[in-house]
């Protein structure tokens, strides 16, 4: 597509929060330094790192900004200060393990710019090719698009529980999403500085959640552009099935209910689950080696929860205030469980 025929060069930064692995940092930076589209900014947030060759690093690449933070605030908090630096029109918030198609932002501009109600946007995210023994496969973030179920659990095109779907096309128009990943989404800045961007306290995963929660609820849309491609590493922060990962994906997905679901659903949701909450905790305790610290995990989330529920009411009345959208038409068409998932 034709960039200067479609869109009017509306100005780009690129924000990607960074923490270690310098290597894989380099390999994002020149992948994308290979971006056709202009203008394009591009902002590294070091999260804390202290480490001073990074600037050195930066500096080869023409265009690229580093905002060094004191302290590590986690993607949620590296990208708010990164879209607080920034002045473009729009941004697109970026993993470092990630890798592009010269061509992957200007599909994404050019959507965005045909509708304004659009506020953010989701390319097609596959697994790197050396990953999966050459074949084309989607990755396991964000995949071909994110969307929920009514119990508030995640899922994805292109992802389902026996692992990720071959890309044979399937995909390859555009779709109504519940949620773009952050492996790579471009919002508008003006929305997401409205919607008071990411909230901090989620540090990290389910924070681009969240803020496309908040996004459909004040009545914008979120998009794929499967004709934009980004390649993702997958599992550079934390691994999948860490113990880790799992507190932080329990606990942000409770408060993330706690904040968007109206009233009546919560009343509905939140007895169940409670319940697969216990369920999971359970299960994990037969699972494996990690059983018992994964297990943990799950208490440890639900523990935080509690702790953090007057913050997190104080938060859901500002969440509350934006909706422009019931909650019975925002799950419409949505199936009750992932598992039921046709």
């Amino acid at each position: 597509m034709d960039i200067s025929v479609a869109v009017a060069y509306p100005t780009v930064e690129v924000v990607i929060p960074h923490y270690r692995d310098a290597g894989r940092l380099e390999r994002c930076l020149d992948s994308l330094s290979k971006t056709r589209y202009r203008p394009l900014g591009i902002l590294v947030v070091d999260n804390g790192s202290g480490k001073p060759e990074l600037e050195k690093l930066v500096s080869r690449f023409p265009g690229v900004r580093l905002l060094s933070l004191p302290a590590n605030r986690g993607y949620a908090g590296g990208c708010n200060a990164g879209a607080g630096a920034s002045g473009s029109e729009y941004l697109v918030f970026m993993n470092d393990d990630t890798r592009h198609e010269p061509g992957w932002l200007e599909e994404l501009v050019s959507a965005a710019q045909r509708d304004r109600r659009i506020a953010a946007l989701q390319p097609k995210i596959l697994s790197l090719p050396e990953h999966e023994k050459g074949r084309q496969v989607f990755d396991h973030a964000g995949a071909a698009g994110g969307m929920i179920d009514r119990l508030g659990y995640p899922w994805c095109y292109g992802r389902n529980f026996s692992g990720v779907e071959a890309d044979n096309g399937q995909y390859n128009q555009p779709k109504e999403l519940f949620w773009a990943s952050g492996a790579a989404m471009l919002v508008r800045r003006d929305v997401f500085e409205s919607l008071g961007g990411f909230d901090d306290s989620f540090f990290m995963h389910m924070e681009e959640i969240d803020l496309c929660w908040r996004m459909r609820l004040a009545g914008y849309r979120v998009m794929s552009a499967p004709s934009s491609v980004v390649w993702h590493e997958g599992g550079a922060s934390l691994a999948q099935g860490s113990p880790e990962k799992i507190y932080y994906n329990h606990r942000n997905n409770l408060l993330m209910l706690l904040k968007n679901m109206s009233l009546s659903s919560l009343v509905a949701v939140l007895p169940v689950r409670l319940f697969l909450e216990g369920g999971s905790a359970l299960f994990y305790l037969f699972k494996g080696p990690d059983g018992i610290s994964c297990s943990l995990s799950v208490l440890r989330a639900l523990r935080d929860v509690l702790l953090r529920l007057p913050e997190t009411l104080d938060g859901r009345k500002l969440v509350q205030a934006l909706r422009k959208k019931g909650d019975r038409a925002l799950f419409s068409g949505l199936p009750f469980s992932v598992f039921f998932r046709r």
